[in-house]
């Protein structure tokens, strides 16, 4: 990675501070963000709503499971950004075979049930290691901030979580004066394909609002682990310095 081409300034942060940074990345560059995110991120969402016909339960689910495969798109946008680089469409269209194929295995299936995912994915995905040489380099990125890691997932789990039951507590909030009841029935009917396209659209909203800040901090906590492991700010100051 050319540290001197960063265009955010590093230096050892805590790693609160750091998803906080991560989180401001992701607002600096919205619009590169959801204008080349959001075309993929719709084709999923409509293809998964399709299947409530088969199953009520599988939209919603079908968008958990390939959360952490639609993170490596919001992470090639992240990784242009932190070097000031805006993304289009088509250039996430050009890297397709790289950015959705890589590792597709992986995202699809064991990753997905990794605790800090968010943290670990530039390892995976950046770096380009394999095997046992990836594995090193994962244990060292988490030498004493699996805690970090973790609470980050706690975090985003339970906001998700509460953005969720807000959005679907509006149907009570606009509910006829008396028809609660009936409202509350509505939803327990598990067999509704009307209320498994609800719920899952609910979700696939909360989804794609939270899920770039999430892969946002936990690429600023990966980048400040780099900066206490390499030094990157010492190295980018002297580039600087000497490039005047």
């Amino acid at each position: 990675m050319r540290v001197d081409g960063l265009a955010i300034a590093l230096r050892p942060r805590p790693m609160a501070e750091a998803a906080d940074l991560g989180a401001a990345l992701v607002r600096a560059h919205a619009a590169s963000v959801w204008r080349s995110f959001l075309p993929l991120y719709g084709v999923v969402v409509l293809v998964s709503l399709c299947t409530a016909e088969f199953a009520t339960w599988l939209p919603a689910t079908l968008i958990f499971m390939l959360k952490p495969w639609l993170d490596r798109s919001l992470l090639f946008i992240l990784s242009r950004a932190v070097f000031g680089q805006a993304t289009q469409w088509n250039d996430l269209w050009q890297q397709r075979r790289v950015v959705w194929g890589g590792q597709l295995l992986r995202s699809l299936f064991w990753r997905r049930l990794s605790p800090w995912r968010s943290y670990t994915q530039a390892v995976e995905q950046l770096e380009g290691q394999r095997g046992s040489a990836r594995r090193k380099r994962r244990a060292q990125i988490l030498r004493g901030r699996r805690g970090a890691a973790t609470g980050l997932q706690f975090a985003f789990a339970n906001v998700e979580m509460a953005l969720y039951l807000a959005v679907l507590s509006i149907a009570l909030w606009f509910a006829p004066e008396g028809s609660l009841r009936n409202v509350f029935a509505w939803f327990n009917d598990s067999d509704s394909v009307p209320v498994s396209v609800l719920a899952a659209s609910a979700y696939a909203a909360v989804v794609g609002l939270l899920e770039p800040f999430y892969v946002g901090a936990g690429f600023a906590m990966y980048l400040n682990r780099r900066v206490e492991l390499e030094a990157w700010d010492i190295e980018q100051e002297f580039r600087r310095d000497f490039a005047e």
